[in-house]
C-alpha cells in the first residue's frame, strides 16, 4: 500500500483480534520514529502491552477506578478490567517533555501525537486495524505511575492494534471547502 492510499483509507477499527507479528511490530515502531521532531528531542515513549501484560493493565485500570470511586459495582469493575483485552496489542504513547528554549511543550506533545498517527498508518499499511483511545485512564496519575511513567511524561493515548474483526464503518467524505481557507 502506498503512503497516500494508507493515509486516505485508514479508519479506526473497534473490533480487533488475532496477533501482530513481531516483525510487523518492529516496522510499525520504525515508522513511528519518523514523526516530526523539532530539536531532535525524541519527545516520545512507547510502552508495548501484549499477552498477559494486558491483564496487568486491566488490574491497574481497576485500581485507579476504585481509588476514585470505591462504590464501583462488580460489573463496572469487570468492564474496566477487560478494556485492555479488546486487542492483542496496545501501544501506549507518551510525550516525554523537557524544558527547551526553542521547543515548547505543545510542540513536544504534537510530535508524540504525530508519532501515534505514524504508528496507526503503518499498522494500516501492513493490514492491521487500530483504534486510538483516550479517556480517564489516559490522564490518571495512578495509571501513569503504575506504568512507570515519570512526572514529565504525559500519556496521549492507547493505540489498540490487531486483525480487524467484522465490517469496517464507512469512511466519511469531507469537503475541503468546509475546512480550508485560501488566504
Amino acid at each position: 500500500m502506498d503512503a497516500l492510499q494508507a493515509i486516505q483509507t485508514r479508519n479506526s477499527a473497534a473490533r480487533l483480534a488475532g496477533a501482530v507479528e513481531q516483525a510487523d511490530l518492529e516496522q510499525i515502531l520504525k515508522a513511528g520514529f519518523r514523526a516530526p521532531d523539532h530539536g531532535l528531542l525524541r519527545p516520545w515513549r512507547i510502552l508495548v502491552i501484549e499477552g498477559e501484560s494486558r491483564d496487568r493493565l486491566g488490574a491497574l485500570f481497576a485500581k485507579a477506578k476504585l481509588t476514585h470511586d470505591p462504590s464501583l459495582t462488580t460489573n463496572a469493575l469487570t468492564k474496566v478490567k477487560n478494556k485492555p483485552l479488546r486487542a492483542p496489542l496496545i501501544l501506549i504513547v507518551a510525550a516525554r517533555l523537557v524544558e527547551h528554549p526553542k521547543v515548547p511543550e505543545v510542540e513536544q506533545i504534537l510530535s508524540a501525537g504525530a508519532m501515534a498517527q505514524n504508528l496507526m498508518l503503518a499498522a494500516h499499511a501492513l493490514g492491521y486495524g487500530s483504534m486510538w483511545r483516550t479517556g480517564s485512564m489516559t490522564y490518571d496519575r495512578i495509571v501513569a505511575e503504575g506504568l512507570g511513567l515519570e512526572l514529565n511524561e504525559k500519556m496521549i493515548g492507547f493505540l489498540y492494534v490487531g486483525q480487524i474483526e467484522g465490517n469496517q464503518k464507512a469512511l466519511p467524505e469531507h469537503d475541503a471547502a468546509h475546512f480550508v481557507t485560501r488566504w
